[in-house]
């Protein structure tokens, strides 16, 4: 009985880690297919280096790399991958559970941050080179329904079409967006908090049943004297 509820654990294990795995080979996959394809800037200078396409990459190769860990590990039955495995899922859930309580601790310093990164991305859209950069804001404006961090008058006289939301033709009886996206955006994600930590509760819920799984079917192995040793 207890054997064929392992071995239950065991194929189980591998073939959630299987869709795990798949699932983060067709993240990363689309990751290269936007960097390759378009050119992503971001909308402040903090997220230069996080746009969608490189958030897209780095979670596609830890999903991948870690249920790959898991899945080989069960299947195996070897005990150092499995024990790999069990690390690296509590790794992760303390990067998250740290996060979420330093998002707790300085959203007042948040919250000042992103203002005046934003200040600064606007600058870089009425800079030099403003199409490279106005796109983002373009797409941002049009989405929350803002104009600028705090009104339009952050653009001064070079106003985009995009805060345009009546008259946009006539150049003179054009009317424009009156609330910033600064409002726009800290609304959004006051809306979206409940779901935002349901998601994360579900996520850290999902990583202690896989660490259970694997610190489970790691023991077995120790007691029945397989798999190979560490």
């Amino acid at each position: 009985m207890t054997h064929g509820c392992l071995k239950c654990l065991k194929y189980t294990m591998c073939v959630a880690n299987f869709l795990c795995f798949m699932s983060g080979v067709a993240v990363l996959g689309f990751g290269v297919f936007l960097m390759v394809n378009f050119k992503l800037t971001a909308l402040t200078p903090s997220l230069a280096n996080f746009n969608l396409a490189n958030m897209l990459l780095i979670s596609g190769i830890i999903i991948s790399c870690v249920s790959f860990l898991g899945f080989l590990g069960a299947l195996k039955e070897n005990r150092c991958l499995l024990l790999t495995f069990f690390l690296m899922l509590f790794f992760l859930l303390l990067v998250e559970l740290t996060a979420a309580c330093l998002l707790l601790l300085y959203e007042r310093d948040i919250d000042k941050w992103v203002e005046r990164d934003l200040n600064d991305g606007l600058k870089q859209a009425k800079g030099k080179h403003p199409d490279e950069y106005r796109s983002e804001w373009d797409l941002v404006q049009k989405t929350f329904d803002c104009c600028g961090v705090h009104n339009v008058s952050d653009w001064g006289d070079n106003v985009p079409d995009s805060c345009c939301f009546q008259d946009c033709i006539d150049s003179q009886m054009r009317q424009y967006r009156s609330t910033g996206c600064l409002d726009k955006i800290r609304s959004w994600f006051e809306e979206n908090f409940l779901t935002t930590g349901i998601s994360v509760i579900v996520l850290c819920i999902i990583e202690v049943l896989g660490m259970c799984f694997a610190m489970t079917l790691f023991c077995h192995i120790s007691r029945s004297g397989l798999g190979y040793m560490l």
